[in-house]
C-alpha cells in the first residue's frame, strides 16, 4: 500500500495527482508539528507573589482560569500549580488587592505583583449602618487609619487620634495610666449633658454610664473617673470615623448632638496569619515643679528648719516601666474570615505603687453561607482591668491629697523618724507624710468588660439586604480603697477606713434594617430603614467601714470583720440604687448619586424613657447636597483632579443627663454616717426630684460647608470646612426653693450655645518615588464659643486650699464662653504686700476662656528603603488655664506656715498675711507646642527566614518636648472642679503629672 503513495521519490498525501511534498516539506511539517506538541503540552508552573513593597503575600489564590485547579502562596508568597496548559491564564486574587490574570505563555516561572484594590480603598468611611466611597461622602466625616495612629504606649483609643483629625480636641486630665480624657468635637455646647461623642463599637453604642468602680469620694475627696474606654485594645482596632456635623450624627438622633466617634476592629485577611506584637517602655515625669531645696527652704525660713534633706518629688516619682504583648491569628476570603486576638498590657505609673493591667481576648469573624447570599458575622471584646490607685482627688481641701503632700511638704523634713523605721509624721494629719500616704494606703479597681454582637444579613433579592443586630454591653467593677489607722490623716489616724464600691452594667441592643441599592439609568440609589432597641441596666451599691483593729491594708480589704473588740467595724455608710432606661429608635436614610449631584436625606426618631410624658418622642432630621464640580468644563482639569461642594443642615440631640429625673422617683437614701453596723435608723426613701413632664432633649442644629479639592494628579489634597452650631433647650438642673421636699428639678432652658468654626485639613505626597517618600498631613481647626440668651448666672469651678472655703473661678452667663473665667483683676502688692485690685476687690468676668480657638496638628511621614519614620506635632492656642495648684501652695502665706513653694515666690513682693484670693494673679496662658510622637522603624528582610513572613522593629517616643510658657507641670490638664453638679473646664489642681516615654518594639507575622 505504500508503493501507492511513494512514487519516484515523491510522497503523494492522497490531495490528488498533482498534491505532492518532496521530503524537506515533510521534514517541516513534522517539525512544526512536534513545535506545538510542545507548546500544548501540561506545564508546572512556579512563582512568588509579591506586594508593591516587594514584600511576599501570603494566602494568594493562584486558579487557573476557566477551570477548578488552583493553589495558595506560602509564607513567603510562593507557589507551584502543577499540570496546567502551556497556553492557559493564571487568576491571582487575594482580599484587598485587585485581583490579576496572566497568560502562560508556555513560561514555568510566573512572578506577579498585586496592587491594593482602589475601589475598596475609597469605600473607607465609615457613615453608621453601612459605609460610602469617600468621594462619595455627603457629611463632614474624617476617616484615620492604623498608618495615621499615634504609636507607642497608647491605653485608650481616644488617643489613637490625638491631633489629627481637624476640630477635634483630646485633653488627659491626668497623666494616669488609664485616667480621663475630655474629647470635644466643634467646641463645647453642654452642661449637665456632657461634651462626650457618641463612641460606637463594631455597631454597638456605648452608654454614657461609669463602668468602673472609681468617681467618688475615697477619703480625701472626689476622685476622678477611669476612662471608660480601657478596656478596648488599640492593638485590636483596624480604623477609626469621627462624624461631625448634623448631616452625618443625625443617623444617631438623641445621641448625636457631640460627634459620633465609629471604632471598627481588625478582620482577618488571606491565609491563616500568625502576628505578635512586643513593645517595652520607660517613662519618666516631663517637668518637676521647681520646688525650694532644704537649705533653700532653711534660708527662707528658719523657724521651720527640721534639719532634714528630702526631694519629696525624688522620693515619690520614678522611672515606670511599661510592657505589651499582642497576639492574633487570622485569616478570610471572599467567603469569610476570622480572626483571634490575646493581648497583655503591663503600664506603671510615674508615682510609685499607681499601674494599670489589662488582660484582653477578642474575635471578629464571619461566613457566608447560601451562595454567599447569607452573611453572619460576630465580634467580641473581652477585658480584665487592674486599676492601682493611688491617693489624688480633685477637690482636696487645706490638708491636700497625695499631690499636694509631694509639693508642700517641708524639704527639711526627713522620711523616716529617728528609729529609721516609722514615718516621721510629726506634721500630723495637717501635714501628711507624702511617703506614708502611698504606703499605708491601697487603692485596687478591678473591672471584667465584655461587649460584642452577633449580626445576620440576608440578600433577599438583588440589591435588597435585611440585617439583625443583637449586641451587649456587660461589665463587673469592684473596688476596695484602705487607709491604714497608722496614717496621720484626717479621719483616719487611730480608726483606719475602708471604701468599698461595686458597678454592674448589663446594656443591651437589638437592631434591625433593610439596605437597598439600585441604579435607574445614571442615578444610583442607596436606602436604608431601620429599627433599633437599647435597654441601659446599671446597679451601684456602695459602703464604708471604720474603726479597724489591724494596720494590716490586706487584712483590711479581706476581712470585713476586723475591727475593735472583735465586733464588725463601725461607722458604717451604706447606699445602693438601680437605673434602668431604654431608647426606641426609627431610622430612615436616602442617598442618590445622580453623577455631578449627589443628596442624602436622613430622619431617626427616638423614644427615650429619660424625659418626660409629653416629650417622650424626638425628631432628628438632616439634609444634605454635594455637587462635584470637578465634572463641570469651567473646572480647569490641568490643575485640579477633585474638586466638589458640600452643603448639610441637621438637628440632633442630647439625652447625656443623670437617670430618674423627670419624673418624682424614690430612691435609698444614705444612712448617717456616725450610725452603728446594726443601726439603720434613719434611712429611707427620698424623692429625686420634682416632676417635669415636658422636660426633653437638648437639641443641636448644624450648618456645615465644605470644599473637597485635590491638585496636581491627587499629589495635593484636602478639604475646608466652615460649621455653624447652636443649642437650645439646654437640660438644666434648677435648684428649688426651700424649704421644698425635693432639692431640685429639672428644666429645658431657653438659651443658645453658639459654635462657629472653620477647620482646614491638608494632605502633600512631596516626594514619591521607589527610594524616597515624603508625605505631610496637617489640619488646623477655628473656633468661637458663645452663650447667648441665658437667663441668671450659674457658678462653677471650685478652687480649694487654706482661706478657700467657698471659692469659685467659672460662670455661666449670656454673652460669655462656656466657662468663661470670674476673677478678680490682679494689680499687684502694695507696700505691705497686700494684693491690689485695681477695678475693685471683686469678681468679674475677664477676657479669657479656657476654650481653645485654634488647635492644630502636623505629621511628616517618611520612607526610605526599609526604613521608616514618623515626626508628628499638635499644638492648641487662645485658652487659658487657672492654676489652683499656685493658688493653694504656692504664696508666702504657705511658706510662713511652713509649707515648701517655688523658688519664685521667695523673691516676690507679696506678705506673708496675703490672703490668696481668686485673681488673675494665677491665670496663666495655656498655649502649647507639643512634640507629640517621633517613630522611628526598619522592616527587616526576610529573605531565607522560611517562617517569618514580615518583621518590623521601631523606636517611638511619646510627649517629648512641649513649647509652653505655662507655669505648671503640663497645660494640657483639666481637673474636674465641678460645683452644684455644673462641670467646669481649664483649671489645674494637683493632677497626676503627665510622662514623656521611650518605647522600643518589634512586630512580626508568621
Amino acid at each position: 500500500m505504500m508503493n501507492r503513495f511513494y512514487q519516484g521519490g515523491r510522497i503523494s498525501l492522497g490531495f490528488g495527482n498533482n498534491q505532492k511534498v518532496s521530503k524537506s516539506s515533510i521534514l517541516v511539517l513534522l517539525a512544526v508539528f512536534f513545535s506545538f506538541s510542545v507548546l500544548a503540552q501540561d506545564l508546572t508552573v512556579t512563582g512568588k507573589v509579591t506586594d508593591k513593597a516587594g514584600d511576599g503575600l501570603p494566602g494568594v489564590t493562584v486558579q487557573l482560569k476557566g477551570s477548578s485547579k488552583g493553589a495558595a502562596t506560602d509564607l513567603d508568597g510562593k507557589y507551584t500549580i502543577a499540570g496546567v496548559p502551556s497556553t492557559g491564564t493564571l487568576v491571582f486574587s487575594f482580599v484587598g488587592m485587585t485581583s490579576q490574570e496572566v497568560a502562560i505563555g508556555g513560561r514555568s516561572s510566573v512572578n506577579v505583583t498585586l496592587s491594593d484594590d482602589a475601589a475598596l480603598l475609597e469605600e473607607v468611611v465609615v457613615v453608621g449602618y453601612g459605609t460610602v466611597k469617600k468621594k462619595d461622602a455627603t457629611g463632614a466625616v474624617n476617616a484615620i487609619g492604623t498608618k495615621d495612629f499615634q504609636k507607642g504606649i497608647v491605653t485608650s483609643p481616644e488617643q489613637l487620634m490625638q491631633g489629627r483629625v481637624a476640630g477635634v480636641q483630646i485633653t488627659q486630665n491626668s497623666g494616669e495610666p488609664g485616667g480621663g480624657i475630655n474629647v470635644r468635637i466643634r467646641g463645647t455646647s453642654s452642661v449637665y449633658g456632657g461634651n462626650q461623642p457618641l463612641f460606637v463599637i463594631d455597631g454597638v453604642p456605648l452608654s454614657s454610664d461609669n463602668t468602673s468602680g472609681d468617681g467618688n469620694s475615697q477619703g480625701i475627696g472626689r476622685q476622678p473617673a477611669k476612662n471608660p474606654l480601657n478596656f478596648l485594645n488599640p492593638a485590636d482596632i483596624e480604623s477609626i470615623d469621627i462624624l461631625k456635623d448634623a448631616s452625618a450624627t443625625a443617623i444617631y438622633g438623641s445621641r448625636g448632638a457631640q460627634g459620633v466617634v465609629l471604632i471598627t476592629t481588625k478582620k482577618g485577611k488571606g491565609k491563616g496569619t500568625l502576628d505578635y506584637g512586643v513593645s517595652f517602655g520607660a517613662s519618666t515625669i516631663t517637668k518637676k515643679y521647681d520646688l525650694l531645696n532644704a537649705s533653700e527652704f532653711a534660708a527662707a525660713n528658719s523657724s521651720q528648719n527640721q534639719g532634714g534633706n528630702t526631694d519629696w518629688q525624688d522620693e515619690l516619682f520614678r522611672t515606670a516601666l511599661t510592657q505589651q504583648h499582642n497576639l492574633s491569628y487570622g485569616g478570610g476570603d471572599a467567603t469569610g474570615n476570622y480572626r483571634f486576638t490575646l493581648g497583655y498590657l503591663d503600664q506603671q505609673g510615674i508615682i510609685e505603687t499607681s499601674g494599670i493591667k489589662r488582660y484582653s481576648v477578642g474575635f471578629n469573624g464571619g461566613k457566608k453561607f447560601i451562595n454567599n447570599k447569607l452573611n453572619i458575622t460576630s465580634s467580641v471584646n473581652l477585658a480584665n482591668n487592674q486599676d492601682k490607685g493611688i491617693a489624688i482627688s480633685d477637690n482636696a481641701g487645706y490638708t491636700g491629697d497625695l499631690m499636694a503632700a509631694i509639693l508642700k511638704s517641708n524639704p527639711t523634713r526627713s522620711v523616716y523618724a529617728a528609729d529609721g523605721k516609722t514615718y516621721n509624721q510629726a506634721g500630723g494629719i495637717v501635714e501628711p507624710n507624702p511617703v506614708a500616704i502611698v504606703n499605708l494606703t491601697k487603692d485596687r479597681t478591678n473591672t471584667l468588660r465584655a461587649l460584642g454582637n452577633i449580626a445576620a444579613e440576608l440578600e433577599i433579592i438583588d440589591g435588597l439586604k435585611f440585617k439583625t443586630v443583637l449586641g451587649f454591653d456587660q461589665s463587673l467593677s469592684s473596688r476596695k480603697s484602705a487607709f491604714s489607722k497608722d496614717l496621720a490623716l484626717d479621719g483616719v489616724l487611730g480608726i483606719g477606713r475602708l471604701y468599698l464600691r461595686d458597678v454592674e452594667v448589663n446594656n443591651k441592643l437589638w437592631e434591625n434594617y433593610f439596605t437597598y441599592d439600585h441604579s435607574f439609568g445614571k442615578t444610583t440609589l442607596n436606602a436604608l430603614l431601620g429599627y433599633s432597641y437599647q435597654s441601659f441596666d446599671n446597679f451601684g451599691k456602695y459602703a464604708s467601714l471604720a474603726n479597724f483593729a489591724t494596720s494590716d491594708l490586706d487584712v483590711m480589704t479581706n476581712n470585713l470583720a476586723s475591727a475593735n473588740g472583735g465586733s464588725a467595724p463601725s461607722n458604717v455608710v451604706n447606699n445602693s440604687y438601680r437605673n434602668f432606661d431604654e431608647l426606641q429608635s426609627y431610622f430612615t436614610r436616602l442617598n442618590l448619586n445622580m453623577g455631578k449631584v449627589l443628596l442624602t436625606g436622613t430622619l431617626r426618631i427616638d423614644g427615650s424613657t429619660r424625659f418626660g410624658g409629653n416629650n417622650k418622642y424626638g425628631y432628628f432630621p438632616s439634609g444634605a447636597v454635594k455637587y462635584k464640580l470637578i465634572e463641570e468644563n469651567f473646572v480647569p482639569k490641568n490643575v485640579f483632579s477633585d474638586l466638589a461642594l458640600r452643603v448639610g443642615y441637621g438637628l440632633v440631640g442630647n439625652q447625656n443627663i443623670p437617670h430618674n429625673l423627670y419624673d418624682r422617683r424614690d430612691r435609698y437614701s444614705d444612712w448617717n454616717a456616725n450610725q452603728g453596723a446594726t443601726d439603720i435608723s434613719g434611712g429611707g426613701l427620698n424623692a429625686v426630684a420634682f416632676n417635669n413632664p415636658n422636660l426633653k432633649w437638648e437639641t443641636t442644629s448644624t450648618l456645615n460647608i465644605g470644599l473637597d479639592y485635590a491638585l496636581a494628579g491627587n499629589r495635593v489634597s484636602g478639604n475646608i470646612e466652615f460649621y455653624d452650631k447652636h443649642t437650645k433647650d439646654l437640660l438644666f438642673q434648677v435648684v428649688s426653693a426651700q424649704p421644698a421636699p425635693t432639692p431640685f428639678t429639672w428644666k429645658n432652658l431657653d438659651t443658645d450655645i453658639q459654635n462657629r468654626g472653620v477647620e482646614l485639613g491638608l494632605n502633600v505626597v512631596a516626594v514619591d518615588n521607589k527610594a524616597f517618600t515624603w508625605e505631610v498631613v496637617a489640619n488646623a481647626a477655628f473656633n468661637k464659643n458663645l452663650i447667648k440668651n441665658l437667663s441668671g448666672v450659674y457658678d462653677t469651678g471650685e478652687i480649694n486650699g487654706q482661706g478657700l472655703t467657698g471659692a469659685f473661678a467659672q460662670r455661666l452667663a449670656a454673652g460669655q464662653p462656656m466657662f468663661a473665667f470670674f476673677l478678680r483683676e490682679f494689680g499687684g502688692y502694695d507696700k505691705e504686700g497686700v494684693s491690689v485690685y485695681p477695678n475693685g476687690d471683686f469678681q468679674t468676668f475677664v477676657n479669657a476662656s479656657p476654650n481653645p480657638t485654634v488647635t492644630a496638628g502636623l505629621t511628616n511621614n517618611f520612607k526610605f528603603g526599609n526604613f521608616d519614620a514618623s515626626v508628628f506635632f499638635n499644638g492648641v492656642f487662645g485658652n487659658y488655664i487657672y492654676s489652683n495648684t499656685a493658688n493653694a501652695y504656692f504664696t508666702k502665706g504657705s511658706l510662713s506656715n511652713g509649707r515648701n513653694v517655688t523658688k519664685d515666690v521667695v523673691g516676690s513682693a507679696e506678705g506673708p498675711f496675703n490672703a490668696p484670693d481668686v485673681s488673675t494673679r494665677f491665670l496663666e496662658k495655656g498655649d502649647f507646642v507639643r512634640l507629640q510622637n517621633l517613630n522611628l522603624g526598619y522592616r527587616v528582610p526576610t529573605t531565607g527566614l522560611k517562617s517569618i513572613q514580615s518583621l518590623r522593629l521601631y523606636l517611638t517616643g511619646q510627649n517629648l518636648m512641649t513649647f509652653t510658657k505655662y507655669s505648671g507641670q503640663d497645660p494640657e490638664v483639666s481637673t474636674n472642679k465641678s460645683l452644684n453638679g455644673i462641670p467646669s473646664f481649664g483649671i489645674d489642681y494637683s493632677a497626676f503629672p503627665r510622662s514623656k516615654t521611650w518605647t522600643i518594639g518589634a512586630n512580626i507575622s508568621f
